[in-house]
């Protein structure tokens, strides 16, 4: 089978900073063990393939996970608590002692593992059962995902072996490496930072990589070759059992930009399904191509102007509130969006979407109302005469993003901005330098869970890419972490939003809408609007 995807693969970590993006969280879900997955509507589904997961008490919360026995890698390794013990070590920030400075610098203690989410949830160090199949963790505080939790993600034995390590040195770090304590951090556990520094970074790629121990799978896929700039090759993990076994030998991934260029390789007969960015001359294209079936749907996504809170130009509240009175959304609405659902609305939430129940109240109340309209002649009022420079990053291979640029750069030069190019097509690689004043680019979520929220207004969170520094809104995102009652849950959230309005922390677009289209050839592709995308259920694909 071969499919498109917009964007190239940048690393096989999922979970860093930099390697949180599309295509790597679909290589992510198709490669690595999950415990769990989810449903069209987003509930979450245990993967009995891989073990299972029980909640043993609530007080303290108390989740046993267990593996089947005689699981293995694809290279054959066994898969066991050593594992699990390494994916706990990464999620949960037990080690970590770091204090960060504002531009993410380590400043005093030890940073061990990266994490494109953070730290929402902390527990006890767990113990591995006596036949080494089982983890049992404490939290020490309630958290609110805990069904989302999945602590398992790369072999020990192969991180091990990168980080110059035995995989019994790695274990006995984590058993005796202390919990860290950015108050009063302890030395350095020289092993476990080998490992850590190793799977910050280590499976970070542009093609394959020579040594294929970095591409050990756990999953029902596993990657066999890299064309950089063209294509990455699956083949079916034979190690893997279960009803999430692939029902083909071989999945080719081609990385394919052009919206028009799928809809084309779609049409030869060159892939069997695509996933382009949605636009109604993709749409009506598609519907001209005899057999093709056209599968359309929100995503649990949007796009935003996110503004940066370490840019000179933007330090002044007053400059930033009158560069987002200059936004024309409703002209980009009309550009992108309209002609694909032409009853969609600008996007007036930064946390919820509008088809979840919440978003409507939500609205009423957040103060996105005062950015309904283009206001000119309030933002010149503003500026008072200065006419300051704003760079603005994005994605310049992306054609929605491209519009949305241009039409911001001409808006808000009628009130005195100057807005310039900071476009490039390694716009993710630049998120995180912050050589620029705003940026326009897409959050995608899972569609369950509320990890989103930290990882976007927790001050220092390495998700937070915008810099966004509100003491409030940062405490109160780190405590939607623990807060279970849904109605405290959302309260917070509602707070969180009003705050972001009123800081100008920038303003969301809106809801991305989805397209997939498949060969007449290929059965099982169904719609999926989170991040997982096309290949939510690659294994009950079958080609005739």
């Amino acid at each position: 089978m071969t499919i498109a995807q917009v964007n190239e693969a940048t690393s096989f970590n999922y979970n860093t900073p930099q390697g949180n993006l599309d295509t790597n969280g679909l290589i992510w879900q198709m490669t690595q063990p999950q415990f769990f997955t989810l449903d069209q509507q987003y509930n979450v589904v245990p993967n009995k393939d891989l073990g299972t997961y029980k909640k043993i008490s609530d007080s303290p919360l108390t989740v046993k996970y267990t593996l089947k026995s005689g699981l293995k890698w694809s290279d054959g390794k066994p898969m066991n608590a050593d594992d699990l013990m390494l994916g706990w070590a990464q999620a949960s920030g037990y080690y970590e002692s770091a204090t960060l400075n504002d531009d993410g610098d380590v400043t005093a203690g030890t940073q061990y593992f990266a994490s494109a989410a953070g730290y929402p949830w902390s527990s006890a160090k767990p113990t591995p059962s006596s036949d080494n199949l089982s983890i049992t963790i404490k939290y020490t505080k309630p958290y609110v995902d805990w069904q989302l939790v999945n602590p398992i993600q790369f072999p020990a034995h192969v991180v091990a072996k990168q980080a110059g390590v035995s995989e019994a040195a790695l274990m006995k770090a984590i058993k005796d490496t202390p919990a860290g304590d950015p108050s009063n951090p302890g030395p350095v556990n020289e092993t476990l930072k080998k490992a850590s520094s190793f799977i910050n970074t280590g499976y970070d790629a542009t093609g394959m990589p020579k040594d294929k121990a970095l591409v050990v799978s756990g999953g029902p896929l596993e990657v066999t070759g890299w064309t950089p700039k063209q294509s990455m090759t699956f083949t079916k993990n034979t190690d893997y059992v279960g009803s999430h076994e692939v029902k083909f030998g071989k999945l080719i991934m081609r990385f394919i930009g052009d919206a028009n260029a799928q809809v084309t390789a779609l049409q030869n007969g060159e892939v069997d399904a695509i996933q382009p960015q949605a636009s109604a001359d993709t749409v009506e294209a598609l519907k001209k191509i005899s057999g093709a079936k056209v599968i359309q749907g929100n995503q649990a996504a949007y796009d935003h102007l996110d503004l940066n809170f370490k840019s000179g130009v933007f330090s002044d509240p007053t400059v930033r509130k009158a560069f987002l009175l200059t936004i024309p959304r409703e002209q980009i609405l009309k550009a992108i969006v309209t002609p694909i659902i032409p009853d969609a609305k600008v996007l007036d939430s930064q946390i919820w979407l509008p088809d979840q129940p919440q978003y409507a109240e939500a609205v009423k109340e957040n103060g996105s109302s005062e950015y309904n309209k283009v206001d000119i002649e309030k933002a010149k009022s503003l500026l008072a005469g200065k006419t300051p420079t704003v760079k603005i990053l994005y994605n310049t291979n992306n054609p929605n993003r491209v519009n949305s640029f241009q039409a911001i750069q001409a808006s808000a030069k009628l009130a005195g901005f100057n807005v310039t190019d900071g476009g490039s097509p390694q716009w993710s690689s630049l998120l995180t330098g912050g050589d620029y004043d705003a940026s326009i680019f897409g959050w995608i979520n899972p569609g369950a869970g509320n990890a989103q929220i930290p990882q976007l207004f927790q001050t220092g969170n390495s998700g937070n890419y915008n810099n966004y520094l509100d003491k409030d809104a940062s405490d109160m995102a780190v405590e939607t972490q623990s807060t279970l009652d849904p109605k405290k849950l959302d309260a917070l959230k509602l707070k969180i939003d009003k705050l972001t309005f009123a800081d100008g922390y920038g303003l969301p677009l809106f809801q991305l809408p989805g397209l997939f289209a498949a060969s007449k050839k290929l059965d099982g592709v169904k719609w999926f609007g989170g991040q997982n995308g096309i290949t939510w259920n690659v294994w009950d694909w079958t080609k005739k």
